[in-house]
């Protein structure tokens, strides 16, 4: 099992950008940003990659805890690693989980849980918020992780790499106990930082949401201002314009 922690400095945030779902207002040292990278065939099969992030205000830093499995025996031990971690956050005091269309990743991990036994209920200790959701309340379409990251201008560190591929990589760990052993460190690490990229960037989506996401209401508003501030600039220019014709005519 591979686990790792890491720290990445953050800049200051302003509470005016952050998303705010009605009557739930959280300050990111209140939460949990979380993805799985995980391997489904008709069912779900295991967790390959665990990440989740955390905030810590004193030093303005996001620590990064991921686990990854490395063979068929680990596929039970990544779970129990994974309630240890959010029995752990919520005694720190976390009172919700971001995600990014966290259903998908919720129904794998409480598929897994109840298949190897392991109780614990998401729902009771902690409030949920998915940032996809909060886009669609916005917006009348939808959208990928990926290109809400170009929209709020986020220039993700390492390679995309498909959930398909990623997959085909955990059926081949499952599949082969040696294969992990036999995997370039490179591919390795850059799983690991894809997935770590997904965590952290929900923090910063979380943090800038206001600043680059609008609701249909709010841009007709916008819209309606920027009308009246160009009437009001041609009124200023129609009434030089005159005075500057009264000027001649009076001199």
């Amino acid at each position: 099992m591979i686990i790792r922690e890491n720290n990445v400095k953050v800049e200051e945030f302003s509470d005016e950008f952050m998303i705010k779902p009605e009557k739930r207002e959280y300050l990111p040292s209140e939460l949990i940003f979380f993805d799985l990278e995980h391997y489904v065939y008709k069912k779900p099969k295991c967790i390959g990659v665990f990440g989740a992030c955390e905030f810590n205000e004193r030093l303005n830093e996001i620590l990064v805890t991921q686990y990854m499995i490395e063979d068929r025996d680990e596929v039970a031990d990544i779970l129990y690693l994974a309630r240890n971690y959010f029995i752990k956050m919520k005694k720190l005091g976390k009172k919700a989980i971001v995600t990014f269309s966290g259903n998908n990743d919720f129904t794998v991990i409480n598929y897994l849980f109840k298949q190897y036994g392991i109780e614990y209920d998401f729902n009771k200790e902690f409030d949920s918020i998915d940032i996809q959701k909060e886009y669609e309340k916005n917006k009348t379409t939808s959208i990928g992780l990926k290109n809400l990251e170009k929209l709020f201008d986020i220039i993700r560190e390492g390679e995309v790499i498909s959930g398909s591929n990623l997959a085909k990589t955990f059926h081949k760990v499952l599949k082969d106990k040696s294969y992990f052993k036999r995997m370039p460190e490179e591919k390795i690490e850059k799983i690991l930082l894809y997935n770590e990229q997904d965590v952290v960037n929900l923090y910063h989506i979380y943090v800038k949401w206001k600043k680059y996401i609008y609701d249909d209401n709010e841009i007709d508003d916008i819209d309606e201002l920027e009308e009246i501030d160009e009437l009001e600039d041609e009124i200023d220019e129609l009434d030089n314009f005159n005075y500057e014709n009264k000027s001649i005519i009076n001199h």
